[in-house]
C-alpha cells in the first residue's frame, strides 16, 4: 500500500525514480548551502559597501559590484535550491 503522507506524484515510484528524486533533492540542498555561504559573504561585504560608495573615485566601486554579484548569486542559488528541494523530504 502506498504511503498516504507522500504527495500523490511520489507514491508509486520505482527504485530508480526514488534514487533520481533523492539526487535532485540533494542537489537542491547543496544549492541552498551555497546560497547561505554567499549570504555570509554578502554580510561581510556590506561592511565595506558604504565606504566604497562614498570614497571610491569615479564609477569604479569594486566592493559594491562584488556585493551586487553576491546578492544575485544568493537569489539564483536560493531559488534554484528551493525548487529542487520541493516535495516531502525523506526521513533517515
Amino acid at each position: 500500500m502506498a504511503n498516504s503522507l507522500l504527495p500523490p506524484g511520489e507514491r508509486n515510484l520505482t527504485p530508480a525514480q526514488v534514487e533520481a528524486l533523492d539526487k535532485r533533492r540533494d542537489l537542491g540542498h547543496t544549492f541552498l548551502v551555497i546560497a547561505g555561504q554567499f549570504a555570509a559573504l554578502a554580510t561581510i561585504l556590506l561592511l565595506w559597501v558604504g565606504q566604497d560608495l562614498k570614497y571610491s573615485p569615479g564609477w569604479l566601486h569594486p566592493m559594491a559590484f562584488y556585493f551586487v554579484l553576491a546578492l544575485a548569486l544568493i537569489g539564483i542559488f536560493g531559488v534554484t535550491g528551493l525548487v529542487l528541494r520541493r516535495g516531502t523530504p525523506r526521513i533517515d
